[in-house]
């Protein structure tokens, strides 16, 4: 015959194991787990020629940025145009090497500078970070000046 305060007892213990891993995935920000940057973007371009926006996305271990859920970038420009206003995560220089699982996204958008003046690159960043514990969709938005000489 089962005995019942042993089930019972099993019971509340998988029950509070189970609230514990929720629990725990509830207390990951999912900020940590990774940076941006839009170092290297030109901020100073002459009239006439070209600048690049550069923007990167750096996983922290542990984490990367989902290849299965879409990443989108938006770029707008006042008094510079970028190449492309849409990207996504197929747009990214960075490739997956063999063997690589995972691969940090980087963008490199070319963008022209006709007249000189003070302009600015407008972005907003739509991705997913992932780890075991979550898959969060993050949501970052940029204002980059840019003097054009």
């Amino acid at each position: 015959m089962l005995n019942f305060r042993r089930i019972t007892s099993l019971a509340a213990a998988v029950v509070a194991l189970a609230s514990a891993q929720v629990q725990a995935a509830e207390q990951v920000d999912p900020t940590t787990l990774y940076e941006v940057s839009t170092e290297g973007t030109s901020t100073k371009v002459k009239a006439g020629e070209e600048g690049v926006f550069v923007l990167s996305i750096k996983s922290k271990s542990g984490a990367h940025v989902s290849d299965e859920a879409p990443l989108k970038l938006e770029l707008k420009g006042t008094q510079v145009s970028p190449a492309k206003e849409k990207l996504a995560l197929a747009d990214s220089v960075a490739k997956k090497a063999a063997g690589q699982q995972f691969v940090d996204p980087r963008f490199e958008v070319p963008f022209k500078a006709p007249a000189a003046g003070k302009g600015t690159l407008e972005a907003k960043l739509t991705f997913f970070i992932c780890s075991e514990q979550l898959c969060a969709r993050q949501q970052k938005t940029f204002s980059i000046p840019v003097e054009v000489l």
